[in-house]
């Protein structure tokens, strides 16, 4: 199984968005798609889940061109955790993990023993069993990520696609969601924001500017300060993750040739405590 993208184009509004993307992300891997705000991720992404239509190129799953299947099929095949989840109308955990087995049913299907038994095995696989009582609304921040990726698996998808899934959590959340996330043997690919956390859990980073693909390949070749600042236009640092070895950015500042270095002071203050001299 494969996701692959040949010179994916998108329009919005009669306004090119992204023009001739092509990439591929193999079997159980997990890719990311990082660039600046602004530079197509989230087009790229809603254009895969068949929100837009390319106006060029071709989304192929395993070969087959995905906007060309029924719903049903295109959903049992790809699995969306979006930035917006506007859907909650009041329900549980539970109740919003079992709308991952929509895809399976027909019009009138109750929910059977099989399908608990899978959202079941979702839950347990994304940490949240225990949850499934409670009100989604309820939930923090990074709790709310693994109920939509329990979700996810519930649909049975061997594609899963994240937009920006640690966006506004903190750091033990993005740790824990992208560790999840790397373990579940599916395909993925994510737009992600941070490109330290990219490098740390992706095997392939794909980097976008003004639409367009730049860059492409393992977090070592693509994370360079040249194409920081040719995505990004900022001067960085790369330093090897002392754990890992994948490469990690530093900002730098900008006015840091012209900041006068701080010295310690060297003698007492006026009017401040006076050494102990003893007696």
């Amino acid at each position: 199984m494969s996701l692959e993208l040949r010179g994916l184009s998108v329009e919005i509004g009669g306004r090119r968005i992204v023009s001739g993307i092509s990439l591929r992300v193999a079997d159980g891997q997990f890719a990311g798609l990082i660039g600046p705000n602004g530079s197509g991720k989230s087009t790229i992404l809603k254009a895969i889940y068949r929100v837009h239509r390319p106006v060029d190129g071709s989304v192929l799953v395993n070969g087959t061109d995905l906007h060309r299947m029924r719903p049903k099929m295109a959903a049992r095949r790809v699995a969306v955790v979006a930035q917006e989840n506007p859907m909650d109308f009041g329900f549980t955990v539970r109740e919003m993990v079992m709308i991952g087995r929509t895809p399976h049913k027909g019009p009138f299907d109750r929910d059977n023993d099989n399908d608990q038994t899978i959202i079941q095995d979702a839950m347990q696989r994304t940490g949240c069993a225990d949850l499934g009582g409670r009100s989604f609304q309820s939930l923090s921040g990074g709790e709310k990520q693994r109920v939509l990726i329990a979700r996810a698996l519930a649909q049975g998808a061997d594609h899963l696609i994240l937009d920006e899934p640690t966006s506004h959590l903190d750091i033990r959340y993005q740790i824990s969601v992208l560790e999840l996330v790397a373990g579940l043997g599916v395909t993925v690919l994510a737009a992600l924001h941070d490109l330290n956390l990219a490098a740390l859990f992706c095997d392939t980073v794909h980097v976008l500017s003004d639409g367009s693909l730049i860059a492409g390949g393992s977090p070592a070749e693509v994370i360079t300060p040249g194409i920081a600042r040719a995505a990004y236009g900022a001067d960085v640092l790369i330093i090897d993750h002392p754990d890992t070895g994948t490469p990690q950015l530093l900002p730098r500042r900008l006015a840091r040739a012209s900041r006068p270095v701080a010295r310690p002071a060297t003698t007492m203050p006026e009017h401040g405590p006076r050494p102990c001299t003893g007696s």
